[in-house]
């Protein structure tokens, strides 16, 4: 009997072996839901309730993911702006799970242009239309400190296999992305899993978003697949000077690595990696 984990869903499949056979079979496949993202805030004196983003995601961490976008995208600039999150109950009952309100705090700094764009985000490419490193500058994102964290050569290739270790929804139906905080040393601070790539980076910096725990400037950021813009964006906004991925980066993934003096690691193997930025934090 399979027992799906949080984020996978089961559903009967029908298996064909060499092209011929043919036999019923349970297996998981890993969720996607929309989630809608509403900032509250006090405008003239009343409570305004404002849609800024839809994504589609894997339920889970829902709050993290919340945060970590309106920070990232520099909507809020730390977790003093935000008063409490929840789910809204004044919806279908099916869906109360799947928009999420923000409320701001009354002196929160918060200027409404900044959600008039209504992001449609998809699980893949993130937010179409926004790859500029002009982008970033108008949020007010600044380079990297240079120098720390220094990280071993050995110690980064051996973050391949610390990542993949902890994905349960990953290891279950092989469809999700999965982004890790480490400390210099190797040991996995905090891991998150979604279908989209960039969901998974803003689940774990809205984790410390809401903890207290930015900037990271010393903490090492790695994630499956490729590596985007909007992956390095997060990156950026959140001060992560180093950035690994599995996969390869774009040409703007390296672009934005050079301009805000960041380290960008790709195709992370247990025993080899290509460095396109900022080799000095590497120890060979």
């Amino acid at each position: 009997m399979i027992i799906p984990p949080k984020g996978a869903i089961k559903l009967e499949t029908w298996r064909v072996v060499q092209g011929q056979e043919t036999h019923r079979a349970m297996d998981l496949v890993a969720a996607e839901e929309p989630l809608e993202v509403r900032l509250v805030h006090v405008e003239q004196g009343r409570s305004v309730s404002t849609p800024v983003a839809v994504t589609m995601r894997t339920p889970g961490h829902d709050f993290d993911l919340a945060a970590g976008f309106l920070f990232t995208e520099g909507i809020i600039h730390g977790p003093e702006a935000v008063a409490r999150i929840g789910y809204c109950a004044d919806g279908p009952a099916d869906e109360e799970n799947n928009v999420v309100n923000v409320y701001l705090r009354p002196d929160a700094a918060f200027d409404p242009a900044l959600v008039s764009r209504n992001f449609y985000v998809t699980s893949s490419c993130g937010v179409c239309g926004k790859a500029s490193l002009d982008t970033l500058r108008v949020q007010g994102c600044r380079p990297v400190a240079p120098g720390a964290p220094m990280v071993d050569a050995q110690t980064l290739c051996g973050l391949f296999d610390e990542l993949r270790r902890p994905q349960a929804v990953f290891e279950a139906t092989g469809g999700l992305h999965a982004a890790g905080l480490f400390d210099a040393a190797g040991t996995l601070l905090v891991l998150r899993e979604d279908v989209g790539r960039h969901n998974a980076v803003d689940k774990v910096i809205g984790h410390k978003l809401l903890a207290g725990g930015l900037p990271l400037s010393d903490v090492l950021l790695v994630v499956s697949g490729r590596t985007s813009f909007e992956i390095m964006q997060k990156a950026a906004m959140a001060g992560i000077p180093l950035v690994a991925a599995v996969g390869a980066p774009s040409s703007l993934a390296v672009e934005t690595a050079q301009e805000f003096g960041m380290t960008l690691v790709g195709f992370l193997r247990p025993n080899r990696f290509n460095v396109y930025a900022g080799p000095e934090r590497i120890q060979r």
